[in-house]
Formats: C-alpha cells, structure tokens, sequence
C-alpha cells in the first residue's frame, strides 16, 4: 500500500493519529475520533496548536476548564450545514464527550503564540463556490488566511458532487517562495456519499519523481508532501473531505500544472 494513504485504524476510537514524525515531514499532525454516544476522548495539544471540527454528530467540548457546551448540528456530514469548530491553543487539554454518535477531527500544527480557546464555527465560516461542471465543488472555509484564528493552520472543507473532479486542475503548494508559491503539507480526509463508495486521488511532481494514484473509501486519509493532487469521484458517490494544511508560512499560494493550467479559465459554454 501507498504511503500516502492511511486507513483507518478500526471502527471506534481513535481512528487517525497522524503525526509529522509518522507522515516524514515538519507541520501538519491529524487526529480523528469516531465515538458512540456517551464515549470521551481527551487530547493534550502539546506544543501545538488545535482546531477541531465536528465533521459529524453532537458532542460536549472543554478546553482546559473553559465549557463550550454542546457543539454539532449535522448528524451525517453530507447534510451539508456549515460546521461547528473549536480553536485550542499549546499546552491545552481538549476534552469531548458525544451525547449522539459522533466523528471528531483534531486538526494540529506549530503554535506560535498563545491565542484564546473559542468556538470558530458556525459563525465565520464562508461557504464558497468554486468550479464549473464536472469541475464544481462547494467549499467551507473553516480557517483559511482571510480567518485570523490561527498561528499555522489552514482548514477547509470540500464537497464534491458525484462524477465530479476536486482539487483540480491540477496545482501544488511546495516551495516557499512567497508570494509566488508558499509550501503547504496537507492531508485529505475522505468521506463518501453513500458509504461503500470510493474515490481516486492523484499525487505527482512535474518531473515525476512522485507519481502515485491511490485508491480512497470512507474515512481514509491521503498524505500530501509535495506535488499536484487531484481527486475524483465516480458516478454515484458524493465525495466530502477535510483538509489540514501548514507550512513555515500562513498564506496559501499555489501553481497549476503547466500542462493543465489552461483549464483554469476554461469555460464550457464558449
């Protein structure tokens, strides 16, 4: 199996626990949960800083002996409301307790200063449109650089209608070379609509010394180190992911694949 693709690690629990040592690059540290109703989980942020997102179900959520109450509103992902996210600093303990069946994604990455915990979603959340035919998509901008909730984070989430492309054309984020291009890591956590569904992402270099095509179903999450990476999804699935960026600096710059860029002002009705 690719290195890039993770499965997840059973059906409860703590499903994810992708850290840069065990991914082999510098920022980006992803967590995910799927509890029961009634179940806890306790994450200690470190010297990280963390945002977490209801991706689905209702839960409880503290940061150190701050209550935030009950958080949630979509109790399946493909309800498409905008969603409910926490914000903790470094040296933080987060604490979720899931009063329905719940998947719960701690989103991690350097923290720089010592920012106050607060709630960072619904409200604030942009709900964008982007793409045109088999190239739409509907994006929620949990914490992208207009946002200024976070030292490194960048966080987003994408729904992909079936038999559509993401990500797409093909670009990278992996020089810092700002303002030109900034280096990003990523990870892409996929959900498909209905579940037994399945997706294709691609990850490649221009000079394809990277050149993998991987296989994703239902809570799989691929690595992105570098490099261009579409994902499709074929007829019949509705795809979702979220994906957790970071880098050396907060700004996401990219550039479209030379080869493909033309198709960035491509219009289907010309």
């Amino acid at each position: 199996m690719s290195k890039l693709l993770r499965r997840p690690g059973g059906e409860e629990g703590r499903v994810h626990a992708i850290t840069p040592e065990t991914a082999g690059w510098h920022y980006v540290g992803f967590q995910l949960f799927r509890l029961s109703e009634g179940q806890t989980t306790e994450v200690n942020t470190g010297d990280t800083e963390c945002i977490v997102v209801l991706v689905e179900g209702l839960a409880e959520i503290w940061v150190d002996d701050q209550a935030f109450g009950q958080l949630g509103d979509r109790l399946n992902v493909f309800e498409k409301s905008l969603p409910h996210a926490v914000y903790a600093s470094s040296g933080r303990t987060v604490q979720a307790v899931a009063t329905t069946p719940a998947v719960l994604a701690f989103c991690q990455a350097p923290a720089t200063t010592r920012r106050p915990s607060q709630v960072i979603g619904p409200q604030g959340v942009v709900d964008v449109r982007r793409g045109v035919g088999a190239n739409y998509r509907e994006i929620f901008n949990i914490a992208m650089e207009d946002r200024d909730v976070a030292d490194s984070l960048l966080v987003t989430e994408v729904f992909t209608p079936q038999g559509n492309w993401s990500s797409y054309p093909p670009h990278r984020h992996d020089e810092d070379s700002f303002p030109e291009i900034t280096y990003l890591e990523e990870t892409y956590y996929h959900r498909f609509d209905p579940p037994q569904g399945f997706g294709f992402q691609r990850v490649f270099t221009d000079d394809h010394a990277l050149d993998e095509t991987v296989t994703v179903h239902d809570h799989d999450v691929v690595l992105v180190p570098r490099g261009h990476h579409p994902c499709g999804t074929p007829f019949g699935y509705g795809m979702y992911y979220l994906n957790v960026m970071a880098g050396p600096l907060r700004k996401w710059r990219f550039k479209t694949h030379p080869q493909h860029d033309w198709l960035t002002d491509y219009d289907p009705g010309a």
